[in-house]
């Protein structure tokens, strides 16, 4: 089976001026992938970015690689990475390409990429540019340099295909919204949906200086989001991430809705229509809670791999339009090809608008079981994921809880990072259960560093 070297789950991600993202790797991906799309044929990609500050070096590294591969280059400027692929299709783009470390700080960066269709590139696609980055760059003749443009209007094409996601005579008049848009890519469009739609909207995060991307607001950081919500007396909280393809909720008293939640709403309103169309992709993350609730409808529920290429490719291949994971990322593929937190939260509100319910009641039905995560920072999380010791661990937990609950250990696939989670019936019981694990995982990883300090 073939491994890639620069791809992971989601693309290329990483710190700023190391590893892949300099702009010294990233000029000849871009020629990788002009050479890889071309195909001895005139190409045009579009290249959207978040508000960090580095995406204006990778901007101009990008577009020269792509330029020397004889591809044309379209500047959609700052822009959600849904955006992205929405307007790769409108545009009859051959691939978009999305300059974001989605909910990572703004020191990192990375990038992303859609295929002409709109959705992600498929493993074959991926393996071609990374063979064609293990090629010497040639530049074409200089009568076939790609050229740039710029698009102006791409905003507002995406604000009108975000209004369009809902029935057309519905109106958000009535409620008062607020929408933190994580100080990214969503900040100069998330408001104007919501606003456009009749809402009263009180924004947050919507001043990116290009340092605070993700700081302390935004769907990772939904402190700030709940206080507000609470002091504003909203009726519902939007928390979007810096690049906008996930979304939290946030209710009238200031209780926090998961991704889990918001699939849960969705899937029974759709139900009750008899609109599924199928069942509900989560992934090896998502809620116990929400798992059975599905089975309590009669809805079918199928868990994939952590990560929403993999609940995109599990929707494509069951023919289903409804997945997402706890994180936020919702996929609701009769709307969009890719997440979007925009849309996702539209649809939910627009369920609250037709019901005439409140959120929380909304939630009627669910019951989420107690779910612990905890992040350990290492850069040999797979080693440790598949350690005898650890794995041994993992098994004498879930002995332990005996059905009535599971554990998962996983290996970040954008960050340096082994995700221990556990989930159970009680919540101190899990919380106890998690952190114990987690430092008897961390105890191994410092014995096997200082074992090879000695080597």
């Amino acid at each position: 089976m073939n491994q890639r070297r620069y791809f992971g789950t989601d693309g290329i991600r990483g710190r700023v001026g190391s590893g892949n993202i300099t702009p010294e790797f990233v000029l000849k991906l871009g020629w990788a992938v002009g050479r890889v799309l071309a195909n001895g044929g005139r190409k045009k990609v579009l290249i959207g970015k978040d508000t960090r500050v580095s995406g204006y070096l990778l901007e101009s590294a990008l577009q020269a690689g792509l330029s020397a591969a004889g591809v044309d280059v379209l500047l959609l400027g700052p822009m959600p990475t849904p955006a992205v692929a929405y307007l790769t299709q409108t545009l009859r783009a051959t691939a978009g390409i999305v300059i974001s470390a989605s909910h990572n700080p703004f020191e990192d960066n990375g990038l992303k990429f859609f295929s002409a269709e709109g959705f992600k590139l498929p493993d074959s696609v991926e393996f071609a540019i990374e063979a064609e980055l293990e090629k010497t760059m040639e530049v074409v003749p200089s009568a076939e340099l790609g050229k740039l443009a710029r698009i102006d209007d791409a905003p507002g094409r995406y604000i009108e295909f975000c209004k369009a996601t809902i029935p057309s005579m519905t109106r958000l008049s009535g409620l008062k919204l607020v929408v933190d848009c994580a100080h990214g890519a969503t900040y100069h469009v998330a408001p104007k949906v919501f606003t456009e739609l009749g809402a009263e909207v009180y924004a947050i995060g919507n001043h990116p200086n290009g340092f605070n991307i993700n700081h302390e607001v935004g769907s990772t950081s939904p402190e700030a989001l709940q206080k507000q919500v609470i002091e504003q007396g909203a009726d519902v909280g939007v928390a979007l991430d810096g690049d906008g393809d996930r979304v939290s909720l946030v209710d009238a008293n200031g209780t926090l809705l998961d991704g889990d939640t918001l699939l849960y709403i969705i899937a029974k309103d759709r139900h009750a229509r008899g609109v599924l169309d199928g069942g509900v992709v989560g992934t090896l993350m998502s809620n116990y809670g929400l798992e059975k609730a599905c089975a309590d409808m009669n809805i079918p529920f199928m868990r994939t791999d952590v990560g929403d290429r993999y609940v995109l490719e599990s929707l494509q291949q069951q023919d289903w339009k409804l997945g997402g994971e706890s994180s936020g990322h919702v996929v609701c593929l009769d709307k969009t090809t890719t997440g979007d937190g925009i849309v996702a939260a539209l649809q939910v509100l627009s369920i609250m608008i037709k019901q005439n319910k409140r959120l929380e009641e909304l939630c009627e039905g669910l019951k989420l079981m107690p779910q612990v995560l905890i992040n350990l920072k290492t850069p040999k999380a797979a080693e440790l994921a598949n350690n005898s010791d650890v794995v041994g661990m993992v098994e004498a937990l879930n002995i332990k809880l005996e059905g009535q609950g599971r554990v998962l250990l996983r290996p970040s696939g954008t960050e340096p990072v082994l995700r221990v989670m556990v989930e159970g019936l009680n919540q101190a019981d899990v919380q106890a259960q998690a952190q114990e694990l987690a430092d008897a995982i961390q105890k191994i990883a410092l014995s096997h560093d200082a074992v090879e300090a000695e080597a």
